[in-house]
């Protein structure tokens, strides 16, 4: 079995190349293997959808008797027997593919309603035609004979074809390569519009940046406004002990005897913390003093501002505070 591209293929005995032949009914080339005997086939599926079947199998089953198709797989065995699966390897066919020969490549053809498939099937009702007046249909025998046995002269219908449809290819090739042009065209304005915008982003970030520099050296000048008109902060006393109280009042001579002192130096450490109840008789038990020589002093104190009554608790006793 041989595809038509194999240089190993003997010598062709069709009166018209057989290429050209399928081209002109099809439209399109397709892909073939020629068994030793000369037969050509063709697969099912590349002759239906060129020929614009939407269903292969559909349309073997309506155009092709059954003997005219057959698998790649059967196809080779009755050529080749037990060799089958070596013979058809390398050929790049499933096994499984439905193939044609040419008299049932020729009935898909006239089945189909292919544009490019009516000169050929013109052509094939003229043979047709002719036989039925004539009893024959004869090809002239070409001028030049390139190989061995006969060539022929391809029919003009046929001829006429093969070049509407190379001129078809061509334009097709022509718009083909026309459009690519159009689209590297389009991605060379794109790229060129990408890099204008790119320079304008690059000019408006300048831009930004300075505004954003301007703007920095503004709120720097106004920190330092609100820093010069902030007030100076107050500055703040250090805690007040029992020492720092004491040493003012002695400061002021407010202090004027030992027993004011010792008065005084009871009362301190509980005045520095806020409001003190003051008993007395407590005062007096931790002085030495007599009772009513702690109500003298302590009446010396408040005299000299050193302290104030600010109440008294619910028993009576007096409730002494910082002024």
């Amino acid at each position: 079995m041989y595809e038509h591209n194999d240089t190993t293929r003997l010598p062709e005995r069709g009166a018209i190349d057989v290429d050209d032949f399928v081209f002109a009914a099809t439209g399109a080339r397709v892909r073939r293997l020629t068994t030793p005997d000369g037969e050509h086939w063709f697969p099912a599926v590349d002759v239906a959808t060129r020929l614009g079947y939407v269903n292969t199998r559909q349309a073997l089953l309506h155009h092709v008797p059954t003997h005219g198709h057959q698998t790649l797989e059967d196809l080779a065995r009755s050529v080749y027997g037990a060799t089958t699966s070596r013979r058809i390897a390398g050929h790049g066919l499933k096994k499984s593919m439905q193939m044609v020969n040419l008299r049932s490549l020729i009935l898909l053809v006239n089945g189909c309603t292919k544009p490019e498939s009516a000169p050929f099937k013109t052509w094939v009702a003229e043979v047709i035609a002719t036989i039925q007046q004539s009893g024959t249909y004869s090809l002239d025998p070409a001028p030049l004979q390139t190989t061995p046995g006969t060539s022929y002269v391809m029919p003009p219908q046929v001829a006429d074809a093969i070049v509407r449809l190379e001129e078809r290819n061509l334009r097709a090739d022509e718009a083909l390569a026309a459009a690519q042009e159009e689209h590297l065209a389009e991605l060379r304005r794109a790229n060129d519009e990408r890099s204008k915008v790119g320079e304008q982003l690059g000019t408006l970030t300048h831009q930004v940046t300075g505004v954003q520099h301007v703007l920095t050296r503004i709120a720097d000048a106004l920190d330092q406004i609100v820093d010069r008109m902030r007030p100076a902060p107050t500055p703040q006393n250090p805690p007040l002990t029992p020492q720092h109280l004491l040493a003012t009042w002695r400061d002021r001579n407010l202090v004027v005897t030992e027993d004011v002192h010792a008065v005084a130096a009871h009362l301190a450490p509980a005045l520095v913390h806020g409001p003190v109840a003051c008993r007395l008789e407590d005062v007096a038990a931790r002085t030495g003093l007599t009772v009513a020589r702690v109500h003298d002093c302590v009446r010396m104190l408040i005299k000299r501002g050193c302290v104030r009554q600010s109440g008294s608790v619910a028993d009576g006793v007096p409730v002494y505070t910082l002024p």
